[in-house]
């Protein structure tokens, strides 16, 4: 049994000549807006001057694309970045070894605490293995 498998999914349909609906979106609220400004502003050279600044954000929503980004995207992300939080703070914390006495007669010997890095008990053992071994790096042989 075949089945069609859909194509070109992340290309929006053409829908109001060669403009999809959020194209056609845009123009039309900018238009609308500009209508608007026109018939409610008296002195109309006010009005042009406002009105060319809403028509150049209506076509920029509309058409233009910033590292092959929507506009809208971008305009998005501005407003989050100025409006939101900037505050970022980081503090190291030194954390120390913590070293114990052994009292098994081989003198002192430093343990760390191993992080439990998952529930294998080879991980862990592999683990240990190679912290003891940075610890004491070939004390067996320097010994003989």
């Amino acid at each position: 049994m075949q089945f069609q498998v859909p194509q070109f999914i992340e290309v929006e349909d053409k829908i109001f000549y060669r403009l999809t609906l959020k194209q056609f979106l845009y123009l039309a609220g900018g238009l609308g807006a500009s209508v608007a400004i026109y018939l409610y502003i008296p002195i109309k050279i006010i009005a042009i001057i406002i009105i060319l600044p809403v028509v150049a954000f209506s076509i920029s929503l509309a058409f233009l694309k910033i590292n092959k980004r929507p506009f809208i995207d971008v305009v998005q992300s501005s407003f989050y970045y100025f409006f939101g939080d900037k505050l970022y703070l980081w503090r190291k914390v030194e954390k120390k070894p913590v070293s114990q006495i052994s009292e098994q007669g081989q003198g002192m010997r430093t343990s760390l605490n191993v992080p439990r890095i998952s529930d294998s008990k080879l991980k862990d053992l592999t683990w240990s293995l190679n912290i003891k071994e940075n610890i004491a790096p070939l004390s067996t042989k320097n010994e003989k």
